[in-house]
């Protein structure tokens, strides 16, 4: 398969400076509010989403380091794959956060609940609809001994270039 190009709708604004510090969910981080921007040239693909308390913003960890297969996550003192983990060292840097919509001026989204570095190029935006994206979930992996630490934890910097 061919490599794939992809081109930033925006920019995402925070309190976050750089990536040591921050939430490492979105669950973690209530309250911190933020903006994501959204360049012009994509602002009317806005219509509508004011109806929505909460999207989902897909992005792109511009400042993780090179990709491992395994990794050391946050919740945890084991090795895991990467694929069973939210590490942002991965193969393709994909994040994706489900954040609650304040409220929209123009091209700006304020939103809050943002684990985010501020200047992190925002890919796309989709509304949150609990019927499509949560689903009865019965298991969670090895988190299931460790997701009691979450509202505590904060990115070290152990991904970070």
């Amino acid at each position: 398969m061919n490599e794939l190009k992809l081109k930033p709708i925006g920019i995402i604004h925070s309190p976050f400076k750089k990536p040591t510090g921050v939430p490492i969910q979105s669950s973690g981080a209530i309250d911190v509010e933020g903006t994501a921007e959204v360049f012009s040239e994509y602002s009317e693909g806005l219509k509508d989403i004011e109806g929505f308390s909460h999207i989902i913003l897909i992005y792109y960890f511009h400042l993780s380091k090179k990709p491992s297969l395994l990794v050391t996550p946050f919740l945890d003192n084991h090795v895991h794959g990467v694929f069973a983990t939210r590490a942002s060292s991965r193969p393709n840097p994909i994040g994706i956060s489900v954040v609650e919509l304040i409220k929209i001026k123009r091209n700006i989204l304020h939103i809050k609940n943002l684990d985010i570095v501020d200047g992190t190029p925002l890919l796309d935006i989709k509304p949150c609809v609990p019927e499509f994206d949560f689903k009865n979930i019965t298991k969670i992996g090895w988190l299931e001994h460790t997701i009691y630490k979450l509202p505590t934890l904060k990115d070290d910097g152990r991904f970070v270039k």
